[in-house]
């Protein structure tokens, strides 16, 4: 009835015949019990209604007056005649038609209206990334999440190291090189091929915090004969200051066999193109990593286990995962009091989802119950399975928290006094 009259309303009905009345004599047996009659001789119609009342109500004496009407032609007003004016459709309807398309149009306008608002913002908005540089070097943008940061307001090493993963593999899809591997190209695929990293190089300037976008840059250069360096850059996208420097080194590995490959001459057309002529960007460390054992730890975590989740499609364990154990063992005192300003891994071994490991850690040169004095401070670490096969050899620096880029220490912010 509602869509009928909103109809009616727009699209105006024809009444119905006058002469349509005439054929109508009775209205039949149904409507004798009513009281009610039709006469249709003289074209106005007549209605009696007759009702049996009481005669008194409350005592007192009332009556049902018959109503007849109809006797009189001028008794009953005759409809307006028909004209142009009043067979125009209900304007304000038809408005609130329009005004709802409008709203719907626009809301739909809204949800698609993907423009930044922000400055930072203005490049790579989707964080989908790009190639740059004629071809070489490829770029993404990442927005620090609040799940990514840690007690200290800011982003965690792990959070960076993601990201620094992340970038790598799109840079290998956006080039056009990704085969159904992770990471692999077409040629490395049909010769059941996988990037393992070998050394990693990793030092931060200052940690972005939450809400902070920061810029990913990153390329691939030759490493020796049978290997491939990959750099990063990681920089504040709104002032263009440089955060993390990262470098790192890779080899080829037979997924079947897990042994070691040379990089086949198909797979080297496929990759040589996208090298850069470029030196590291963080200098190599060619100190020696020390191998530590029970004697020489200070501290040691045991009983290490990898869940289903730390593993990636190629069934070993996310090399991001390693550092997370590696800082399982460091003590608490410098982890409240320093952070992480450089990362040096070595990785000897892979490691899956059976394993159990132990992390080792020793700190070099420092008295853990006199931090404040010592300035910055140096770890070597160790993680290993239980029986004893090392897994990673790694070196941290660590330095005071609150400290800018020139090595001054800051004061302590006021929430953290």
């Amino acid at each position: 009835m509602v869509a009928t009259a909103a109809t009616s309303s727009i699209f105006p009905i024809p009444s119905p015949n006058q002469d349509s009345g005439a054929k109508n004599a009775k209205l039949g047996p149904g409507s004798a019990g009513l009281g009610l009659k039709s006469k249709s001789a003289s074209g106005s119609l007549q209605v009696k209604a007759n009702a049996q009342s009481p005669s008194k109500i409350n005592g007192t004496s009332v009556g049902l007056a018959t109503v007849e009407s109809g006797k009189n032609g001028d008794d009953m007003s005759s409809p307006p005649a028909r004209t142009f004016i009043n067979q125009l459709p209900d304007w304000s309807v038809l408005l609130a038609a329009i005004t709802t398309i409008f709203l719907a149009a626009e809301k739909q306008w809204t949800m698609l209206d993907w423009k930044p608002k922000r400055p930072d913002m203005l490049i790579d908005p989707f964080g989908l990334g790009r190639i740059v540089q004629d071809g070489l070097v490829f770029r993404q943008n990442f927005s620090i999440r609040s799940y990514e940061i840690g007690a200290d307001r800011t982003a965690s090493i792990e959070t960076l190291m993601n990201h620094l993963q992340e970038t790598a593999l799109n840079h290998v899809k956006t080039a056009g090189l990704l085969g159904d591997g992770f990471g692999s190209t077409p040629e490395m695929s049909v010769r059941n091929l996988i990037w393992v990293v070998t050394k990693m190089q990793v030092v931060v300037d200052r940690y972005p915090t939450w809400g902070d976008v920061v810029q990913v840059d990153t390329w691939v250069s030759a490493s020796g004969k049978n290997g491939m360096r990959r750099d990063w850059i990681l920089q504040d996208c709104k002032t263009g200051q440089i955060l993390t420097r990262a470098t790192s080194v890779w080899v080829m590995m037979n997924k079947l066999t897990r042994r070691l490959s040379k990089i086949p001459d198909e797979v080297r057309g496929e990759i040589e193109p996208f090298f850069m002529n470029s030196p590291p960007v963080v200098e190599e460390d060619s100190r020696k990593l020390l191998k530590l054992d029970d004697k020489t730890a200070d501290y040691v975590r045991t009983g290490l286990t990898p869940r289903w989740g730390d593993l990636d499609i190629n069934q070993h364990v996310n090399n991001v995962k390693y550092i997370g154990w590696i800082l399982e063992s460091a003590p608490l005192p410098i982890l409240e009091s320093h952070e992480l300003s450089s990362l040096t891994l070595e990785y000897r071994r892979e490691c899956g989802r059976d394993s159990v490991l132990q992390s080792l850690t020793a700190v070099s040169g420092a008295d853990i119950g006199n931090l404040g004095s010592n300035g910055g401070v140096e770890c070597q670490h160790l993680l290993r399975l239980e029986e004893g096969a090392e897994i990673v050899r790694g070196r941290t620096e660590w330095r005071p928290k609150y400290v800018n880029n020139l090595g001054i220490v800051g004061q302590l912010p006021a929430e953290s006094a």
